[in-house]
């Protein structure tokens, strides 16, 4: 045989390749092992024209499997080569899987490695037909018989019983009279394979929404928070007016985590160690309001408790005392709180005694708080009082870069609380992504702690997600261009609809205007009950 060199030729390579074989050793110019060429390199060299070009551009440093056995080999050379020790601890030692036949089909041999891959024992092929191993559903079909039949390598995709899907790659050995005396597999992990690229695409996707997204750690108290380029100036100006007593106003749509922000404000004060306490005054009845903002002395109204009780100014006294959704407080309160804000003091409702506390107060609503001062429906010495700073939070529809993280987050939170090791395939990332997240942050929790509960798969897909949320492709019958836009555009005009109940917000979320949703509610015979401007 003549030695081959990383110089020779494909064309050089072809012409003396001994008969045979499947790979030949390859030298370099010192004389030194360099590697392995392989007839299916030559081939496919060939194929492609590459005759001219030298075999070092072709050279492999290990051989598969199926490389390591000549082609043609007498029944007696292949026996007494696997049966040796060595054979066995070689393929024993190997990660990917092997299963050996013989030229009729019968099972002599299977490895560890595809006892591990495939969950099969040897004792359950050994010396069995594969025609009955697909009878008995232990696989679906063989790779072996096909080689045998066509008595030249073939490879294809098996499913096994447990529902896993391997690669098998069978190849004939061959008699010097071409027959099949053997056929020797390499099994790998299809669905391993999978997960590893499923994972890989997940760190890609994550890598591209997370690469301007920075966390608080852990100890900060907020579960890592998750802050991106658009919330990046926000939270900047919370730590330098966090430590002044400035009354702070945030403004942004139900849902953004303006409470998280107070709490964070709050945290980094110089009353970190004093009590926050909230209170959303669009939750409290109104006849009740008064006496859970400033308290109330004994006997001062049916049903009060007989030693009266502390509001929540006293209960915050030391600390902060933050106002939700101030823009639901009934205007013959605000003269009141008015009053609270700038001296610190109040009486109780029934009481003749002037409370005095030290807190620092923020307030927060989803309104345009000038505009209703504007229309008489605050009053505007209040806002000035409140208002020394304004922080808008932005919907999460303009924070995209935070929705992976988030998710992330809450998958994570939700898997540990129900047990469960729920995945989100890169496909439904990307969808929820690109979502427009009317309820916001809130709306997003909502959806991963219910999609953690009700799926049965480990892998969260689109086909998994609310009707409205998911494309209409995957829920419609194909229709024209038209119809299904149409459809679409039903959904999500519905959907902002519920979610804000008015056709004001839900055209603002939408991002077009108000007569325009209108027109298209009346086009869709979409109604409102009981509809709040």
């Amino acid at each position: 045989m003549k030695d081959y060199n990383l110089k020779m030729t494909i064309e050089a390579a072809i012409t003396h390749f001994p008969q045979g074989s499947n790979a030949v050793k390859v030298y370099d110019e010192t004389g030194g092992f360099a590697g392995y060429i392989t007839m299916d390199a030559l081939s496919a060299a060939v194929q492609q024209g590459e005759l001219t070009r030298p075999i070092s551009q072709f050279v492999i440093a290990d051989l598969p499997i199926p490389n390591m056995l000549p082609n043609s080999i007498s029944s007696s050379q292949f026996e007494s080569f696997f049966q040796s020790e060595f054979c066995r601890l070689v393929f024993n030692s190997l990660y990917d899987g092997v299963y050996v036949t013989d030229g009729k089909g019968t099972t002599l041999f299977i490895n560890k490695a595809y006892q591990r891959i495939t969950g099969i024992k040897e004792e359950e092929v050994y010396g069995k037909h594969m025609g009955h191993l697909i009878e008995e559903g232990i696989i679906s079909i063989s790779a072996s018989l096909e080689a045998i039949l066509k008595k030249q390598p073939v490879t294809l995709i098996q499913k096994i019983r447990n529902e896993r899907r391997i690669i098998v790659s069978s190849t004939p050995i061959m008699s010097a009279k071409g027959d099949v005396l053997y056929v020797l597999s390499s099994v790998r992990d299809i669905t391993e394979l999978i997960r590893l690229k499923h994972e890989l695409d997940l760190q890609k996707l994550t890598f591209k929404h997370v690469a301007d997204t920075s966390f608080l750690p852990e100890h900060s108290g907020f579960d890592n928070l998750v802050i991106g380029p658009s919330t990046r100036p926000l939270f900047k100006l919370a730590d330098k007016v966090a430590k002044t007593d400035a009354k702070i106003l945030l403004q942004g749509e139900t849902g953004v985590g303006k409470s998280l922000i107070a709490k964070y404000i709050h945290s980094r004060s110089l009353r970190s160690n004093g009590t926050f306490m909230e209170i959303n005054c669009g939750a409290i009845p109104e006849h009740l309001v008064e006496a859970e903002l400033f308290g109330y002395e004994p006997g001062s109204f049916t049903g009060a408790l007989k030693q009266g009780k502390k509001g929540i100014f006293e209960e915050a006294n030391g600390g902060t005392l933050f106002l939700d959704e101030i823009a639901d407080l009934p205007l013959h309160l605000q003269v009141k709180l008015l009053k609270a804000v700038e001296e610190n003091r109040f009486m109780r409702v029934g009481g003749t005694e002037t409370v005095q506390v030290d807190v620092r107060i923020i307030t927060a609503t989803h309104r345009n708080l000038k505009n209703l001062v504007n229309e008489g429906r605050f009053r505007e010495d209040l806002y000035y009082r409140l208002n020394i700073v304004t922080f808008e939070v932005p919907p999460l529809r303009d924070r995209r870069e935070e929705i992976m993280p988030l998710l992330e987050m809450y998958l994570n939170r939700y898997n540990t609380k129900y047990e469960e090791d729920k995945k989100i395939t890169p496909e439904c990332y990307e969808w929820l992504t690109n979502y427009g997240w009317p309820g916001n942050i809130r709306e997003l929790a909502n959806l991963v702690e219910r999609l953690v509960v009700i799926t049965f798969n480990t892998d969260i897909d689109v086909s998994d997600l609310p009707p409205f949320l998911q494309p209409a492709i995957l829920k419609t019958e194909t229709g024209t261009l038209k119809e299904e836009t149409a459809k679409l555009e039903r959904s999500l005009i519905l959907e902002a609809i519920h979610q804000y109940g008015s056709t004001r917000s839900a055209a603002k979320s939408l991002g077009i205007s108000q007569s325009a949703i209108v027109q298209k509610m009346k086009k869709y015979h979409i109604r409102v009950e009981n509809e709040s401007k």
